[in-house]
């Protein structure tokens, strides 16, 4: 916790100091303009360092959870210094508008992805299941199977098809794929309800042995329901990271742009 309010410290010195450095530059006739661009443009580099980092997992380079902190921190640090580059809210210009446009999204998707990487892994860890996005359909195909074969075995030792049946209706549909998507994006527990709902209408029209192999199905569909959520949380942080990355190499590319021109042009 200490770090954190060591590195926020930090953030706020160097924007001082380099609110500082432009307001005398401005003083004595100087470019302030030019003091706070290359602070922007070093902020933004920075920025730019942790999908880097993500993708060397094998150098020591800190670790991740600490490059996140300061990622996080370097893009509230990248927004005060691009309203102090520009002097206000919103430029004058279609391309300071487009990049000024940009620059909001990236800081936007930022936002809530920083809200996602705190509230998601959290429940999934709680979920007390682990398990890998790409063999999520293998998982999902193994747990069908062996429900199938519980209902299987269950007609062959007591020669009723109730509990069958009841599958084919209702769970069937459940055991196909992922399910209940925009309720475990919201942490709902519609499916659990679902799932408790779908096996106690039933309960009661079974004996005693019947219900034992219901409780298998039951533990088998509570079991499914949890990678339908690691699907859904998973899936959503991938697909954010799939808009927030192109944004964040649109402003970057413009950025460098802006650089040239301004220097090609005005100096």
């Amino acid at each position: 916790m200490m770090r954190i309010w060591i590195y926020i410290f930090l953030a706020i010195l160097f924007f001082l100091f380099i609110g500082f450095w432009a307001s005398q530059a401005e003083q004595f006739l100087g470019k302030p303009s030019q003091i706070t661009g290359w602070a922007l443009f070093a902020s933004v580099s920075f920025l730019a360092l942790f999908s880097v980092r993500k993708r060397l997992p094998f150098l020591s380079l800190a670790p991740a959870s600490r490059w996140f902190l300061l990622h996080t921190i370097g893009g509230f640090l990248a927004l005060s210094l691009f309203w102090l580059h520009m002097g206000s809210l919103w430029p004058v210009g279609l391309g300071d508008e487009v990049m000024a446009g940009l620059f909001y999204a990236v800081t936007l998707s930022g936002i809530i992805g920083l809200f996602l990487e705190k509230l998601y892994p959290h429940y999934l860890t709680r979920s007390g299941v682990e398990c890998i996005y790409e063999r999520i359909p293998n998982e999902i195909f193994e747990i069908r199977s062996n429900a199938e074969e519980v209902l299987l075995k269950c007609a062959e030792e007591t020669g009723s098809d109730t509990l069958g049946q009841h599958y084919l209706e209702t769970l069937h549909w459940f055991f196909q794929r992922p399910r209940f998507f925009l309720n475990h994006a919201f942490m709902g527990q519609s499916a659990q309800h679902w799932v408790r709902h779908q096996c106690q209408i039933l309960e009661r029209y079974l004996d005693e042995k019947e219900r034992e192999y219901l409780k298998q199905i039951f533990a088998l569909a509570d079991y499914k329901r949890k990678i339908d959520f690691h699907y859904t949380a998973q899936r959503i942080l991938k697909g954010w990271l799939l808009i927030h990355l192109p944004i964040s190499v649109g402003v970057m590319a413009l950025t460098l742009w802006h650089l040239i021109v301004v220097h090609v042009y005005f100096l």
